[in-house]
């Protein structure tokens, strides 16, 4: 008779060693050797009628190897659900907790040895109603409505073609070729192509460019045109290379300039802005843009918010976790191994990530925060329905929404993800129950220079 018992080796880490008798594997060795011998098919052989003995001398290591193992994992799968053990990942074989070789023909007493990490008992202090927390409300200067139109109005505006650059507000389009320092370009060389207001080059830069012509060239080192602060934006946005290139040369030629002319405030510029929306003057514009951008930045401070909540949970419950164990789970579980030095150093991301999840479950579980498939069926709907500028009311005038939904029901990785994602709005909701959260006015400029959230709560 199959026993299994239970030693402590660490923080929630405990050793269980399984013991088997000949008498817990042996029997089904036996009948999966005589279901082989009924089902495979050996030439010389009718079906079913293959030799018992046979099958044990070609496959009989291979099949006894299976379930002994088979009788273990079945033995300590057992007593984990009768001891009511909550267990992260799956039990992990010791190393020296498998015997080395089995043999079918001396049949007898086994002993494996698994490792198991705990999951721990822990409460959540910060949900007590008494924790502060801080809603932000931001409120929109007319400067931020001016900048907004302004930007609202290049992006519609059009180009007209310049004889040379001669404004700092002129659009530069450029090619840039690796070559030497004499102009000669590489071999094989890539253009790269970008286009940038002038004022946005970097200053050495844009001297060089002011009077240029189309067809015009330079050589340019980005190290050498660039400061520190410029060199990082002009590598990555205008050459789109790494800052390990910043010492080779370019030769930059100018292929056209333009000047961006911004499209008037008008009925046009309004309808291409709010293309649902009847908009007929520039008041009403302004009106319904700063509604607009105030819903973005409700739903930045709600974001914010739940950052806060997420980081002062993680970081203000107390949880004892099997670090050996797990960290020998990432070495091996996964499906490629990794490295000692890999594990280390993506521990800390692991850790932090594996608190969220255990806190998380549990305050679902306490707070009964549940989602419907109906619900989710619901939230997928009213996703297409504003997709294609439709209201909820519309709905029953798109016989193809059925169908629609018929086929998101069987995309397990959306049903999921809408579902995860609900659940954790509706988490989130209840957990503004257990906070003394405070609102407070910031303009835009003091809300974009808060601390960010995990290093704010940041301090183990």
């Amino acid at each position: 008779m199959a026993t299994v018992t239970r030693e402590n080796i660490g923080e929630l880490h405990d050793k269980l060693t399984v013991k088997l008798s000949k008498e817990d594997y042996y029997p089904s060795f036996e009948k999966s050797l005589k279901h082989y011998a009924k089902t495979m098919n050996v030439p010389g052989f009718r079906k079913g009628n293959v030799p018992t003995g046979m099958v044990k001398k070609m496959y009989g290591q291979s099949i006894f190897n299976d379930e002994v193992l088979r009788a273990a994992s079945s033995k300590m799968d057992e007593y984990i659900k009768e001891e009511k053990l909550q267990i992260f990942a799956q039990p992990m074989a010791m190393a020296d907790g498998v015997p080395p070789t089995l043999d079918m023909n001396s049949a007898d007493a086994i002993d494996f040895a698994f490792e198991i990490g705990i999951k721990p008992d822990f409460d959540i202090p910060a949900v007590n109603g008494k924790t502060k927390l801080t809603r932000y409300k931001v409120n929109l200067s007319d400067k931020v409505l001016d900048d907004e139109i302004e930007r609202i109005q290049r992006r519609f505006g059009k180009v007209e073609p310049q004889d040379a650059v001669d404004d700092k507000e002129n659009l530069i389009y450029t090619k840039f070729e690796a070559c030497d320092a004499d102009g000669n370009v590489t071999e094989g060389a890539e253009p790269i192509e970008d286009t940038e207001l002038v004022d946005k080059l970097p200053a050495k830069l844009k001297d060089m460019v002011m009077g240029k012509k189309p067809e015009d060239t330079f050589v340019v080192q980005p190290k050498d045109i660039c400061t520190d602060e410029e060199l990082g934006h002009f590598m990555k946005h205008s050459l789109k290379l790494d800052e390990a290139e910043a010492e080779n040369y370019f030769k930059m030629t100018i292929t056209k300039v333009g000047m961006l002319i911004p499209h008037e405030l008008n009925e046009e510029l309004y309808k291409q802005t709010f293309n649902n929306a009847d908009v007929k003057d520039e008041a009403a514009f302004r009106e319904l843009l700063r509604t607009e951008l105030g819903k973005e930045y409700d739903r930045m401070t709600a974001e914010r918010l739940q950052s806060e909540m997420y980081e002062l949970l993680v970081h203000n419950t107390d949880i004892n976790l099997p670090v050996d164990f797990l960290k020998r789970w990432m070495r091996e579980g996964g499906e490629q191994p990794k490295t000692a030095e890999e594990v280390e150093a993506e521990f800390s991301n692991f850790d932090h990530q594996l608190r969220w999840t255990l806190i998380s479950d549990k305050l679902i579980v306490d707070n009964d925060v549940d989602v419907t498939r109906e619900e989710v069926l619901d939230n997928i709907k009213a996703q297409v329905m504003a997709y294609f500028g439709m209201s909820p009311d519309a709905a029953a005038d798109t016989p193809w929404m059925d169908e629609y939904l018929a086929k998101a029901t069987k995309d397990e990785k959306t049903m999921d993800e809408t579902y995860r994602r609900m659940l954790f709005d509706k988490l989130f909701t209840v957990l503004e129950g257990k906070f003394k959260i405070e609102e407070k006015e910031v303009d835009e400029e003091e809300f974009f220079k808060l601390p960010n959230a995990h290093d704010a709560h940041h301090h183990h």
